[in-house]
């Protein structure tokens, strides 16, 4: 458990204050254990098809090293930022929270809105969900990981606006902690898309 001083002198954040709090953090990391093992299977099934690509274009003929880039440094700079608002959290710095929290969105639109276009182009370039075992496997892969990161900014708006009517509280501070790791993990899994998925395809199916 982390150790940071509050301003009423006590060590805990507040989002181990209560009991509620430090339980609904141990569920969420018994959450994250699910979806780790979702997105692995995902990761799996992308693999097992790597080389089905039937007739249509190869990764490597679509995927371009830019694009990939922006949508990298747009969600790894979300990251930071984040962990940004985390801090501001622990400072107990309501403004300094709604500052780096709301920089944390529009860096994840950006790449959520990046990706839909992106997608939108390799269907255009021949490369739908139904063009083959590859593309399929692509598509949800990472339209799955496309998705949560949708579900994240709405979940972290609503925390947002509890924040804005309540103040940091227990609660508040546990729901802004739990959606940061939330945050972090797709992050994560967003370096195995890049490496596993993009890089591979790129070098692989060149």
């Amino acid at each position: 458990m982390g150790h940071s001083h509050t301003h009423d002198g006590s060590n805990t954040p507040l989002e181990y204050q209560s009991e509620i709090g430090r339980l609904n953090i141990l569920g969420f990391w018994i959450f994250l254990g699910a979806e780790i093992a979702l997105f692995s299977t995902l990761f799996a099934t992308y693999f097992a098809l790597f080389n089905q690509t039937a007739d249509g274009p190869l990764p490597g003929d679509l995927f371009k090293v830019e694009g990939v880039l922006i949508m990298t440094f747009l969600l790894l700079t979300s990251s930071f930022t984040c962990g940004l608002a985390i801090h501001e959290l622990r400072r107990q710095n309501t403004k300094g929270v709604f500052i780096w929290t709301i920089i944390t969105l529009l860096l994840g639109l950006g790449f959520v809105g990046y990706e839909v276009y992106e997608f939108i182009e390799y269907v255009h370039e021949g490369a739908a969900i139904s063009t083959s075992a590859f593309w399929s496997a692509f598509f949800v892969l990472a339209g799955t990981h496309g998705l949560h990161v949708s579900i994240g900014i709405a979940w972290i708006t609503f925390i947002l606006i509890q924040v804005k009517k309540r103040g940091l509280t227990p609660q508040t501070a546990t729901k802004l902690f739990i959606s940061s790791l939330y945050w972090h993990f797709l992050d994560v899994v967003w370096i195995f898309i890049f490496t596993g998925v993009y890089l591979m395809g790129m070098v692989l199916h060149g």
